[in-house]
């Protein structure tokens, strides 16, 4: 997966199957999210589209949890969730 440029929809994509399908840890991806979500948001705004900046929200943040021991804020029905959401988003 891509350092230094930033994603496509197939990349991003890629990250929500790999935490669903427990392939990457969500710390890895929360924080892979994180460094394009922000990139983009310092950059001239016209680098990532709508539907990215969505998607990369929810990867921002997907290891947050209430306290530590505590279960993730987001399930992982809710990941799986999102990553057909933005599956129905792309087709749409």
């Amino acid at each position: 997966m891509s350092e230094g440029r930033r994603p496509d929809l197939d990349e991003i994509e890629a990250w929500f199957a790999a935490v669903a399908e427990g392939r990457v840890s969500r710390d890895a991806a929360d924080r892979w999210a994180a460094r394009r979500h922000l990139d983009d948001s310092r950059g001239d705004g016209g680098g990532t589209d709508e539907l990215s900046r969505w998607a990369l929200g929810l990867l921002h943040g997907i290891d947050l949890r209430p306290g530590p021991g505590e279960p993730y804020l987001h399930d992982d029905a809710q990941v799986r969730a999102w990553h057909e959401e933005l599956g129905r988003r792309r087709a749409g």
